[in-house]
């Protein structure tokens, strides 16, 4: 009887640990069912605490940039849009593709698909927070 209850109490503490972290737990983009995360994940920051986590997936010969607001962050009650896009060739020259905004501060958003796989691409994300500023983070190169 005890190792039920030890097994349970460890699934309780990876729930509640998961639900706490406040990260983006995507499966796929809104027109492709099996994408993939490539990169690392980017984190953006807003008064010294992280509010977003930004990746790029790649699925249906397309990639694809992600950006997902942080629970502890929707909370504070402010408001705010999202941009995600993909950047290729990231560099002097940011070249952003498929690019989509939300403007009702939504938990997450995706690009569009890009045409890239053959490309050096970033995962790019943008929260701009009415009546403060404009936050952004972008992935690692994936070439």
């Amino acid at each position: 009887m005890l190792r039920p209850l030890t097994v349970a109490a460890a699934a309780v503490a990876l729930v509640i640990g998961g639900l706490g972290a406040g990260v983006a737990q995507a499966e796929s983009a809104p027109s492709c069912s099996s994408t993939v995360q490539i990169g690392s994940t980017a984190y953006v920051t807003f008064q010294g605490k992280t509010i977003a986590s930004v990746k790029q997936f790649k699925g249906c010969n397309k990639n694809w940039g992600y950006i997902y607001v942080w629970d502890s962050f929707r909370q504070r009650g402010l408001h705010w849009y999202l941009l995600a896009a993909v950047n290729v060739n990231p560099g002097p020259r940011n070249a952003f593709q498929g690019d989509t905004t939300d403007l009702d501060s939504a938990t997450e958003l995706w690009s569009t698909g890009t045409d890239t796989l053959s490309e050096c691409t970033a995962g790019y994300g943008l929260i701009s927070i009415i009546g403060y500023d404009h936050y952004s983070a972008m992935t690692d190169t994936r070439c």
